[in-house]
């Protein structure tokens, strides 16, 4: 019988190497390669995947018809708006975040709420114990909840507890403690992460039971081991926030029952997290009188309309080489606009350092905030407040042109809901009479600059 050969497997892009180096030739990273332990021969040596036969599988065609897939809500609104509208059976979800950010607390609470609506609930900790667990419980006001405990980290025993128990939603926190006895590596290795996610997701498909599995982040806040273990699940959760701030974001990254990138806003209290219904009423609650450097940005997450304050500072510096400092932005997005100020529009900001902060934890990745960003910076940067009553969006073109973004009707509406009387948008947009507001189309930056600000 051949020997089996060993293999190396990156932790940060999962590429397999034929041998260790200090080096990943495909992600660049240092000291990300680990050992992968060989596969298990066939039963017997004697015959390969490739020379036995197995089964006949069954084929459909694309017009079979089958029942919509039964939902459970959990009584948590935003937690039912992220899963898509409610809990699949049969489904694997992965839910990833910083330490100390609310994970474990979340899902006590949705597992006793999916408990109080005729679940059969288990939550299996393998970083606490179970008096740790029930200490929560109790200052969430969930200790009546029937919910089934366990403090366990053997994968094997897990399995066969559930396998007799067939409940019908399990947590697992976390599969980075999980373990084992079939790969020869330490709990939170590569093998040992993939492993218990592929034994603990095939268990979902196998019995029907939904899974939850809550994975620990690097300090890129990626989770934690394989990518290939996100290609495994059904649905990717991140949770996010900064832990001194009150509000927490879980954002769908992956879900094949609903929209992606859709957010679900909690806060943080006392008693747990709370969901909020309005997240922008919320974002802009402390806003208080317009200042200058503030700018409101009408965005999109996923299909939710979310009005958020930025807030820009600009200040001459004694340093050689200005600060560029953002919080909850793309920095590299945020140079380009700043070129783009100074090339199109004649507004340099060399000498002095720039700071640029989303108000209230939110992360904007879409390029619709551009237009707002400008606005704050040259806000801060002429000392001058933008109207009150006012949003902005816009796409910036290196060109200088603003370009038009996608459900802008929805933005207004949101705005208008909330009080605010007119917008700034890019030309070719629809007209926005719907929402009552008073829209005004600019079709570059020097314009709007030269329009909002008197310079350009």
């Amino acid at each position: 019988m051949a020997r089996a050969t060993v293999s190396f497997t990156c932790t940060e892009c999962g590429a397999v190497h034929s041998k260790w180096s200090g080096q990943c030739d495909a992600c660049g990273a240092w000291n990300s390669i680990t050992e992968e332990a060989p596969l298990s021969a066939a039963p017997g040596g004697k015959q390969s995947l490739g020379t036995s036969r197995g089964k006949q599988i069954a084929l459909s065609d694309l017009s079979a018809r089958e029942a919509p897939l039964p939902r459970t809500e959990s009584g948590l609104a935003e937690l039912d708006r992220v899963l898509g509208g409610g809990l699949v059976p049969a489904s694997a979800i992965l839910v990833g975040g910083d330490p100390g950010i609310g994970k474990s607390t979340l899902l006590l609470q949705a597992a006793a709420h999916f408990a109080q609506r005729g679940l059969k609930t288990f939550y299996i900790s393998g970083e606490e114990a179970a008096a740790q667990v029930r200490m929560r419980a109790e200052r969430l006001g969930l200790s009546e909840a029937p919910v089934q405990l366990a403090a366990e980290t053997v994968l094997r025993d897990i399995l066969t507890t559930l396998d007799s128990e067939r409940p019908d939603l399990v947590i697992v926190d976390s599969i980075q403690t999980m373990w084992s006895d079939s790969v020869d590596s330490a709990p939170g290795s590569v093998s040992q992460v993939r492993a218990a996610a592929h034994e603990l997701t095939a268990f979902a498909k196998r019995r029907g039971s939904a899974v939850v599995l809550v994975g620990h982040v690097t300090k890129e806040g990626q989770i934690a081991g394989p990518r290939v273990v996100e290609h495994m699940v059904d649905t990717v959760l991140y949770f996010e926030g900064e832990r001194g701030h009150q509000f927490r974001i879980l954002r769908a990254v992956k879900n094949r029952f609903g929209p992606a990138d859709e957010i679900g806003v909690f806060e943080m209290t006392g008693r747990g997290l709370a969901e909020v219904a309005n997240p922008s009423a919320l974002f802009l609650s402390d806003r208080g009188t317009p200042a200058p450097g503030s700018a409101v940005f009408a965005g999109i997450e996923g299909t939710r309309p979310v009005l958020v304050e930025i807030q820009a500072l600009v200040a001459p510096t004694p340093q050689s080489q200005p600060r560029r400092s953002v919080v909850g932005w793309d920095g590299g997005r945020l140079a380009m606009i700043l070129a783009v100020l100074e090339a199109r529009c004649g507004i340099p900001f060399a000498g002095l350092d720039v700071y640029l902060n989303v108000a209230g934890g939110l992360k904007i990745g879409e390029p619709a905030a551009d237009l707002a960003v400008a606005a704050a910076l040259l806000s801060a940067r002429e000392d001058t407040a933008l109207p009150a009553e006012c949003v902005v969006f816009g796409e910036i073109s290196l060109s200088g042109a603003l370009r038009p973004v996608g459900q802008a009707e929805n933005r207004l509406k949101e705005a208008a809901k909330l009080g605010f009387s007119s917008a700034i948008a890019p030309a070719g947009g629809k007209p926005g009479g719907e929402s009552g507001l008073k829209v005004t189309r600019m079709t570059d930056l020097t314009a709007f600059v030269g329009e909002i600000f008197g310079a350009g």
